[in-house]
């Protein structure tokens, strides 16, 4: 049996225009991968999650990881801050912020956040065929 999981790792300090730059290689390895149906949703994901990067931790810094699963994708974004992000309920509709994580679980099959080891946490998400 093959041990090799299909991956693509980035340790990187967020800017405004990173999200761009990563849903390009998101696009790319989705591709590459045959997973092309999975872009959109992806791409949004880690859109959002890199965006909560720019806008929550102050020195910017995460890793993002791409992760092949068997019927489809884990996205990964982590960060040094400990705080675990919170959907907002019902968040205001004139608001220009609130509503990633909300938009998040419109679009992907499952996300969850967690401790990070070495400190911080990590928000990921998964995507498959739908």
């Amino acid at each position: 049996m093959n041990s090799y999981i299909p991956q693509w790792r980035l340790s990187l300090t967020a800017g405004e225009h990173s999200a761009r730059h990563i849903r390009r290689i998101v696009r790319s390895l989705l591709d590459e991968w045959g997973l092309s149906p999975l872009c959109d949703a992806a791409e949004l994901g880690v859109t959002e999650l890199v965006a909560n990067v720019v806008r929550h931790v102050p020195d910017r810094r995460c890793v993002v990881l791409l992760l092949r699963l068997e019927s489809g994708v884990r996205v990964e974004v982590a960060d040094g801050v400990p705080g675990l992000p919170l959907p907002v309920a019902g968040p205001d509709t004139e608001a220009e912020h609130g509503r990633g994580l909300v938009l998040l679980d419109a679009v992907v099959d499952k996300w969850g956040v967690g401790p990070r080891s070495g400190g911080g946490k990590v928000v990921w998400f998964e995507c498959g065929p739908r």
